[in-house]
């Protein structure tokens, strides 16, 4: 079971969260399903990550529903991961089962801080999460640069 990181966005969009982890991820060999609740906000998600970086930041992905999609390192979807992700990147207010987030390595919650809603759905899911017995960070960039505020490890199954 992995870790649930919560990334509680102030100054950066999820795009630009997603241009740097996503390519550490693939780096350790995992591929990343990037879930979603708005399909308009999907589209938007892709375009924005095609003109993040040059040549040497490209990160290879693609919108759910395709005839690749079990190819894709990076799969931007509202459905069940179908490219063998071990990264499960929730924004918009997306959420995951129980099952999935043990399946994963990562879980990462992106949500704007800006947005009162988003937060109270983040603050939420903490809570369910962590609840649930999730191990958990929680990383903020109120200060300009990325904090980590709190942590909550996994209760041991010793």
């Amino acid at each position: 079971m992995g870790t649930v990181m919560f990334f509680h966005l102030m100054q950066s969009a999820p795009a630009d969260t997603l241009a740097i982890n996503a390519p550490r991820a693939l780096a350790q060999g995992w591929r990343v399903m990037v879930r979603g609740t708005d399909p308009a906000e999907l589209e938007r998600l892709d375009a924005a990550l095609w003109l993040k970086g040059g040549d040497e930041s490209f990160l290879p992905h693609g919108l759910q529903g395709g005839p690749h999609d079990a190819d894709q390192p990076v799969l931007l979807g509202l459905g069940a991961p179908t490219n063998g992700a071990r990264v499960l990147a929730l924004v918009d207010g997306a959420d995951a089962s129980d099952a999935e987030i043990r399946a994963m390595e990562r879980v990462w919650v992106l949500f704007d801080g800006n947005d009162p809603d988003r937060l109270a759905v983040a603050r939420a899911q903490w809570k369910a999460m962590t609840g649930a017995g999730h191990a958990a960070q929680y990383w903020s960039e109120e200060s300009g640069r990325w904090e980590k505020k709190a942590e909550r490890t996994a209760p041991s199954e010793g």
